[in-house]
C-alpha cells in the first residue's frame, strides 16, 4: 500500500469534496484526534459517525474549506503532511457570527495508520493567523 497516495485520496475525497459516503473506505473505526489544541474533539476516540459529525461541524464554518498538500513524508505507521488551508468563514465558529472573509494558512499533520486505514491525527497550525484574516484578533 503507497500511504503517500493513500492519503492524498483521503483528503481530497473527504476533505476537498466533502464526500461523507466515502469514510469507511479511508479511516478506521477507531480515529484518535492527539495534539489538536482548539479541536473539540482533541484527544478523543471517534467512530465513523462521530468522525462525520467532526467533518460537518468544520464544513459549517468553512463549507469551501479546500486543502493543498506541500509535501509528504512516510513512516512505516504514519504520513506527515505539510498543507495550505483556503476557505470563507460562512459558519458560526463558537459563539462568533460568519464574517464572510477568507482564510488562507498553512499547518502540519502527522496522520496515523492501522490495519491500512486512518487511524488518528497529531496536528499543529497556525490558528493566529486564521482568527487575525477574521478580524477577531
Amino acid at each position: 500500500m503507497n500511504k503517500v497516495s493513500f492519503l492524498r485520496e483521503f483528503m481530497e475525497e473527504i476533505w476537498n469534496k466533502k464526500d461523507f459516503d466515502k469514510v469507511e473506505h479511508y479511516v478506521h473505526s477507531e480515529y484518535t484526534i492527539h495534539l489538536d489544541t482548539s479541536d473539540p474533539w482533541e484527544g478523543k476516540t471517534l467512530d465513523h459517525s462521530e468522525f462525520k459529525e467532526r467533518l460537518k461541524f468544520s464544513f459549517n464554518s468553512f463549507p469551501d474549506m479546500n486543502f493543498e498538500i506541500t509535501s509528504a513524508i512516510p513512516e512505516e505507521n504514519h504520513v506527515a503532511i505539510t498543507w495550505i488551508l483556503t476557505g470563507t468563514n460562512l459558519g458560526m465558529i463558537g459563539a462568533y457570527s460568519p464574517t464572510k472573509k477568507s482564510i488562507n494558512t498553512k499547518g502540519m499533520t502527522i496522520y496515523h495508520f492501522k490495519d491500512n486505514l486512518i487511524n488518528g491525527h497529531t496536528q499543529v497550525f497556525d490558528r493566529v493567523t486564521v482568527m487575525k484574516q477574521l478580524g477577531f484578533i
